[in-house]
């Protein structure tokens, strides 16, 4: 499966739209990450246990998202989007969308 960002591959035709393809993810915080965080705001720097769970989430959705075209019976997703939102206080969802294609 090619997932792509921009709008075409390099070589190959899109020869037909089979629609949006998505995957999501709604992870929340944990008492252990945030006492971690929580030291660690008072010194400054990354907070490396929320990169973590932000990196996993992309992950997931993005592997999601992959698993929907390949339902559908794509060869690619062009267009690819990354979104995140606020569900509650200490809990967000990561979103991957883009176009599901056929590639000749």
């Amino acid at each position: 499966m090619i997932i792509s960002t921009t709008s075409s591959v390099p070589g190959k035709e899109i020869t037909q739209i089979l629609g949006i393809s998505r995957g999501s993810t709604v992870r929340a915080r944990n008492v252990g990450r945030d006492i971690v965080a929580g030291l660690k705001n008072i010194v400054g720097g990354e907070i490396s246990e929320y990169t973590k769970l932000q990196a996993e989430a992309r992950e997931e959705a993005l592997k999601r998202m992959e698993n929907d075209a390949e339902r559908v019976g794509a060869d690619a997703v062009v267009n690819v989007r990354i979104q995140t939102a606020m569900i509650m206080q200490g809990a967000s969802e990561m979103l991957a969308y883009g176009t599901a294609v056929k590639l000749s």
